[in-house]
């Protein structure tokens, strides 16, 4: 069993996964309205208790490594890292972007996943599809207006938008192809597969090693061409 924790931004998404056998017994997604400290633990005890589950159950831990919030980044991979060490679990790190990008059905035209960095910033990687989605370049940070500006080819739009991003981003109507609301969102169902992916070949991560991917600088806008 995988219990696959993403507490990147104020969406906070938690669930298991049989991975042996491909169920999900449980998921739970979320607008968090405090911090994510006062709801994670207690999310996390419901969805073992609902379910059944103790932690002799788990196989492994998979957060999300971001980009995203300071906080709740820190937060998150705090509790994965304490509940792998204590348990002896797998201890396995997937980019926040990288989960949005999985849920994005297969397509010839590039696509950019996006979260909210704060101040009315954009964290964003470009992937392009090869058997699955890969990325294409680094992680970096713009705003809806520089993202908007620098599109010049059909391109799929996917991630954390509130109205007024969406406004200015979809002004470029025949070449932004924006996602929906409800397939923007990160799940912890798709972390839990990508990790199970990284677990079949025995990829995991040291806890004294893994890292937030914390965004410091605003890296230029590549051209999206």
């Amino acid at each position: 069993m995988i219990l696959a924790i993403d507490t990147s931004t104020q969406w906070l998404s938690i669930a298991l996964y049989d991975w042996e056998n491909e169920v999900f017994p449980y998921e739970k997604t979320w607008r968090s309205s405090r911090r994510h400290t006062t709801e994670l633990a207690p999310a996390v005890d419901k969805i073992l208790i609902d379910s059944g589950i103790t932690a002799d159950n788990l196989k492994a831990v998979a957060i999300a490594t971001g980009p995203g919030s300071f906080t709740s980044l820190r937060i998150g991979l705090a509790f994965a890292k304490g509940m792998a060490l204590v348990n002896h679990l797998d201890l396995i790190g997937i980019p926040s972007l990288d989960i949005l990008a999985a849920t994005v059905p297969p397509a010839s035209i590039p696509l950019i996943c996006i979260l909210q960095a704060g101040r009315k910033n954009l964290a964003a990687c470009r992937y392009h599809f090869d058997e699955m989605w890969k990325e294409e370049g680094e992680t970096f940070v713009t705003t809806p207006q520089e993202l908007s500006e620098n599109i010049y080819t059909e391109t799929i739009i996917c991630g954390e938008m509130d109205h007024e991003m969406r406004r200015i981003i979809g002004r470029k109507w025949k070449k932004a192809q924006l996602c929906s609301p409800s397939a923007s969102i990160r799940r912890a169902s798709t972390l839990a597969e990508l990790a199970s992916i990284r677990l079949s070949k025995d990829m995991t991560d040291d806890p004294a090693l893994l890292a937030p991917i914390y965004l410091h600088t605003i890296n230029s806008i590549p051209v999206i061409e």
